[in-house]
């Protein structure tokens, strides 16, 4: 783990009765009552610190440089160890596709006949429902810190709404921790031309603003029909109320413009999703806090809508102010979530806000802010490293979700073990 300079005094937590239950009972078979996580290395913006973290039930019950006795916890030695809040991908389609080209196990483009031959506007559409929990991606991305990811539905202008997940249970109720989470829309070079498809948003957002605004005269039918249907409407409205983010996949600096410029004055609570050319803009978007989820990896001109992409678009978003996530943008690569995150640190970004940007930001961003941190109170998510989460050489020692220690096994895993060592053929 890199140095981070001199350690300031503990301002982290402070803790009173180390006994203190969490509010949440554990779950049925959920292992031990408390885990006592001893003298692992915390990053922080400060510098490292070493501490000892307990977990009672779901929660993280304290966390103290002094050390803990907590009679009748789990015990696990972690000295020289790097302990770090479970990692997000708020980008994935995990849980909705299994094998990318077998229809039957792909459920994300979600388009319902009665919406329509263009099937543009599919703000009604929650993902949720398709999720499948016991997918074998899901333990893969697992397996390289990646404890939550935020699964979203594809196809038309407006997408449809995303939820969040904690990559562990087996059950759609252990897994789905918010949905509706967010609104998702893609526009720039994409359907029959750009202008088309900002016209179709923008009339989305004026119809639903307007239902905002003269709701009861609405349902006192005094008021003209709109364009859209009433359930699409309806599924907007959080979204016009500024409840729900909006967010909204585009790359070219120019679309990002006209994003802030049909929004501006609004509710609408943005994230850029894609902003390969953010940088050209960042002032634009650090102005209206208008946070960015961008692929480090994505640089140089390999389409019209990125000829302005450079590895250190991340770097100067971060230094603008701007609020950055990172993700892999997809579901079979989802496990590369450091790996893209060590790269915005090879191309400038500092090494905790790129350690924030796939843990503590995406959980802030998306409200679910008892996620993404090590503190008192805060879900207990956590992966413990062997060193530097951001090195590929480092690897996961131990993974916690909601408390519960999970096995680092997978399908990969359980084929490796089957097949690494083959029976001998007898000789001819």
């Amino acid at each position: 783990m890199r140095g981070l300079g001199s350690i300031a005094p503990l301002a982290l937590l402070a803790v009173s009765g180390l006994g203190t239950t969490a509010s949440a009972a554990p779950a049925p078979n959920a292992g031990p009552r408390c885990v006592v996580i001893r003298g692992a290395t915390l990053p922080h913006a400060d510098g490292e610190r070493v501490v000892t973290v307990v977990v009672r039930g779901s929660k993280i019950a304290a966390v103290s440089v002094l050390g803990a006795d907590a009679p009748g916890c789990d015990v696990v030695e972690a000295t020289g160890k790097t302990l770090t809040a479970g990692m997000v991908d708020p980008n994935t389609q995990l849980g909705l596709v299994e094998v990318s080209l077998e229809a039957a196990t792909v459920d994300t483009d979600l388009k319902a006949p009665f919406q329509g031959a263009s099937g543009e506007i599919r703000a009604s559409v929650r993902a949720d429902y398709a999720y499948n929990p016991r997918s074998s991606l899901i333990a893969v991305t697992r397996l390289e810190g990646v404890t939550s990811a935020v699964s979203v539905p594809a196809g038309g202008v407006v997408s449809g709404r995303s939820f969040w997940v904690d990559l562990g249970g087996t059950r759609q109720a252990d897994a789905i921790q918010r949905a509706p989470l967010a609104m998702h829309a893609s526009l720039g070079s994409r359907g029959p031309s750009r202008a088309t498809a900002f016209h179709t948003l923008d009339v989305a957002l004026r119809e639903a603003l307007d239902l905002a605004a003269r709701r009861r005269a609405w349902e006192q039918n005094r008021t003209p029909a709109y364009l859209l249907p009433r359930f699409e409407l309806e599924a907007l409205l959080p979204v016009a109320k500024g409840e729900i983010p909006l967010v909204v996949g585009v790359g070219r600096a120019a679309d990002i413009e006209g994003v802030l410029r049909m929004t501006e004055g609004t509710a609408v609570r943005l994230v850029i999703a894609g902003g390969a050319e953010a940088w050209l803009v960042r002032d634009l978007l650090a102005a209206r806090d208008v946070p960015v989820i961008v692929d480090p990896l994505t640089y140089g001109p390999r389409g019209f809508d990125q000829l302005a992409a450079r590895p250190d678009n991340a770097a100067l978003l971060h230094e603008a102010g701007v609020r950055v996530m990172f993700s892999t943008f997809s579901t079979h690569h989802a496990r590369k979530l450091r790996q893209v995150a060590g790269n915005a640190v090879r191309g400038g970004m500092p090494h905790q806000a790129a350690l924030d940007a796939v843990t503590r930001v995406p959980a802030e961003v998306f409200g679910m802010k008892d996620h993404g941190r090590v503190e008192v109170g805060a879900v207990a998510d956590l992966v413990l490293w062997s060193g530097d989460p951001l090195e590929l050489s480092t690897r996961v020692e131990a993974l916690w979700i909601h408390g519960q220690r999970l096995p680092l096994t997978s399908r990969q895993t359980a084929l490796r073990d089957r097949y690494r060592h083959l029976p001998r053929r007898p000789a001819p």
